[in-house]
């Protein structure tokens, strides 16, 4: 049985340590911020996390690119050479392109080196979503599955990963597309909180709406208790845009209604879906009841 490495992207959101404790590797997205170009580094090296948000905090928008299929091809063929099997999974379809360019690169490799394999996966996620799937991945490498294997289950528990964040302003979504003008005008007046979740297709949707910060995180509380399910596998995690308190504040409400011995880790957003939420945004990512289109 070959050995095979797995590689996720800037979207992942896993940062050094996880990466090390799991043997991750990610392919970095770019991004740009007044006319400089930064690599979306998971370890906040050309660009602090503080210096990040408070950027965007002061008006700067961040404009985000996805993987080139030269990066994919690059990664991909430096582990293959090696005499790795890869197993990719890419940040959703529904908001990235990034996981076609891996596509098309992993039909040209294995035509190249017919003797590897490398299964490119979509995770129908983003930020701790797709790390959770990552982290997972590791841990069935680790019992010795086949690269097959962990495809296939990995396949399947996309659709148990749980989405749930509320940001702090409308108007980051707005300018990445994700609201109308009208929506985020009426947001910043009357403080209104959208709760959104992702979807079965990896669409963020927008569920409910609710009037100010403290009730968004209660009412977070209480949507990870409808989802929560009991597993052997079971992690959750809370990830934040700079605003460290509220997540605490968050792991507080969600152990008051979800009786578990899960221990709930927090970690940031990073620069690629940070880019589009904004600072200040909190969600939570964990296994639970599987995830269906919203209408």
């Amino acid at each position: 049985m070959r050995k095979f490495v797995i590689i996720g992207d800037s979207c992942c959101d896993l940062d050094f340590n996880l990466r090390s404790q799991y043997d991750i590797d990610y392919i970095p997205m770019h991004f740009n911020a007044n006319g400089k170009e930064y690599v979306a580094d998971l370890d906040w090296k050309e660009l602090p996390v503080k210096d990040f948000y408070n950027l965007m905090r002061s008006g700067t928008r961040i404009l985000t690119a996805q993987v080139t299929a030269f990066q994919y091809q690059e990664k991909f063929e430096k582990y293959v050479k090696e005499g790795y099997d890869v197993l990719s999974i890419s940040c959703s379809s529904a908001l990235s392109s990034s996981v076609k360019a891996s596509y098309t690169v992993r039909d040209e490799l294995m035509k190249k080196y017919p003797e590897c394999k490398i299964v490119c996966v979509d995770s129908l996620n983003s930020s701790f979503g797709i790390g959770l799937l990552c982290i997972r991945a590791s841990i069935l490498r680790s019992e010795g599955k086949t690269i097959e294997e962990v495809e296939e289950e990995i396949n399947k528990l996309r659709f148990k990963i749980n989405q749930i964040i509320t940001p702090e302003k409308l108007s980051y979504l707005k300018q990445a597309g994700r609201v109308s003008a009208t929506s985020a005008f009426f947001g910043g007046i009357l403080n209104i909180k959208p709760i959104i979740i992702s979807d079965a297709k990896g669409q963020n949707v927008a569920i409910e709406k609710v009037k100010g910060r403290k009730v968004a995180f209660e009412r977070i509380a209480e949507l990870t208790k409808e989802v929560y399910e009991e597993l052997d596998y079971q992690m959750i995690y809370i990830c934040h845009s700079d605003c460290e308190d509220d997540a605490n504040e968050l792991k507080r409400l969600i152990l008051e209604k979800v009786k578990t011995n899960v221990e709930i880790k927090l970690g940031y957003i990073g620069p690629i879906v940070g880019g589009s939420v904004g600072p200040g945004s909190v969600a939570v990512q964990l296994f639970g009841k599987e995830v269906t289109l919203n209408k």
